[in-house]
């Protein structure tokens, strides 16, 4: 007669937590599990020590919706940056890359995703209000640097659109990207070139 197996409860609710992470199926979060605690406890408690910090701290940034620790982040506050530029990028991952261009002084708006009505992300997730107020309050030229996806591509249309009806100039980065590329896959060099070669969106 066999019996079912039993799984400690605690380790049943750390695999099914550890599943929470992108591309984590039932197996891979069970390998974790067994690793952290047979092979790597110290580091589990570290990691465990450093989400709660991550998540009690990182909130997003009243200007750039950016994470930071702080209510403005230390771009946004730092008085070197030329505020007549605005570069909105999808994800904070395109914001780093933009920096390592070495090439763009200017602020940034981070939308934190792209319009996609199949995962049921539309103009309210993205806090676009804020980003309209934000250019209403500081005239800017907006540099669109969503990624050369289907989505970044009509995400970038509605925002020209949007801003165009606000009477802001708008600029688009040049296709110096592969078509489907995402910006945090691509060389500095011709991110930076893309950047240098923008040019205006007519709607």
């Amino acid at each position: 007669m066999s019996f079912p197996l039993m799984m400690p409860s605690h380790l049943e609710e750390l695999i099914t937590a550890l599943r929470c992470l992108p591309g984590v199926g039932p197996k891979s979060a069970q390998r974790m599990a067994y690793h952290l605690l047979q092979r790597d406890r110290a580091g589990a408690l570290h990691l465990a020590q450093a989400m709660e910090l991550a998540v009690s701290n990182i909130q997003h940034c009243s200007k750039c919706n950016n994470f930071s620790e702080h209510e403005v982040c230390s771009l946004c506050a730092s008085p070197k940056r030329d505020a007549s530029l605005l570069c909105v990028v999808e994800m904070p991952a395109d914001l780093l890359m933009m920096e390592q261009t070495q090439c763009y002084r200017g602020q940034y708006f981070v939308l934190m995703g792209r319009l996609s009505p199949l995962d049921g992300i539309g103009a309210n997730e993205l806090h676009l209000e804020r980003l309209v107020r934000r250019v209403q309050e500081h005239p800017c030229e907006v540099i669109l640097a969503t990624n050369f996806t289907v989505e970044g591509d009509a995400t970038a249309h509605y925002l020209a659109t949007l801003l165009h009806s606000k009477d802001v100039r708008v600029s688009r980065i040049a296709r110096g990207l592969p078509v489907g590329g995402e910006l945090e896959q691509v060389d500095s060099g011709t991110l930076a070139q893309a950047v240098l070669e923008r040019r205006e969106v007519v709607t």
